[in-house]
């Protein structure tokens, strides 16, 4: 499956490829496309079921994601990248790792997780997205994705996250809702080879700390760090700390 994928930067310079948490679209990334598009080629890619990408109907897998990922950077002609991915995208950056080792020069994961918590959440996260539609719980979904304090000094920035996870096309919210759900690499994590760094959020109640240990511990030579002030979307909120460290480690790897 082709995806919609945003491509900036230099074409023959090194790739990185972003891949976004559930409910957002390549508009989750703008503060790493605006400062890496300088020095990488950027492709942002719309995960299956949002944004600009088809919309086929569930059932949806992680690995179904995951090889979206690389049929379309075969179209592209990209053969090795970094890939740094949150949340849900996180999860496909995993599996592309496990699954195409070859092709991944660097891994960020971000406010993920080898197997996510409360699956029940997803499921009637699902239920409701199909019935009722994304925007009534783009809401709550806002809220785990920043602090209180990130929420009240900058609303509208806000207001436009939630717009952008109301807009998601319901049956491709659910269908990765229950790809989340399905989602377990703990016992392939030793597997990963690619040089990985992992960064959690202090404040993440979707994906806390704890969960971005277990990927640290069960990556060989995986470096962890914890952001203070920051939740779910920690790319977003924490930009002009995940940012450099995202650079800093891609920079470092061998591409």
């Amino acid at each position: 499956m082709r995806l919609h994928v945003t491509d900036e930067g230099p074409p023959d310079a090194p790739v990185l490829v972003l891949l976004c948490s559930l409910g957002s679209t390549v508009d989750m990334w703008a503060p790493q496309r605006r400062d890496l598009a300088g020095e990488y080629r950027v492709l942002t890619m719309d995960t299956r079921g949002h944004g600009g990408s088809p919309v086929p109907d569930g059932p949806y897998f992680v690995e179904d994601l995951a090889d979206d990922v690389l049929e379309t950077l075969d179209d592209l002609g990209v053969d090795r990248a970094a890939f740094a991915g949150v949340s849900l995208g996180g999860a496909m950056s995993q599996a592309v790792a496990l699954h195409a080792p070859e092709r991944v020069s660097a891994l960020v994961l971000l406010c993920t997780s080898a197997q996510f918590a409360n699956p029940d959440t997803y499921v009637e996260r699902a239920e409701t997205a199909r019935s009722q539609g994304v925007a009534e719980i783009a809401d709550g979904v806002v809220t785990r994705w920043f602090t209180d304090d990130f929420r009240e000094t900058a609303p509208d920035a806000v207001a436009q996250m939630r717009d952008m996870i109301a807009a998601t096309p319901p049956e491709g919210y659910a269908s990765c809702c229950e790809a989340i759900v399905a989602w377990d690499s703990r016992s392939r994590l030793a597997s990963i080879t690619a040089p990985t760094l992992v960064i959690s959020g202090a404040q993440d109640p979707a994906t806390p700390p704890e969960h971005g240990q277990v990927l640290a511990d069960g990556i060989p030579g995986a470096r962890f760090e914890v952001l203070d002030d920051a939740a779910h979307l920690a790319s977003y909120q924490r930009a002009e700390v995940v940012t450099p460290l995202l650079a800093e480690h891609v920079k470092g790897s061998s591409s």
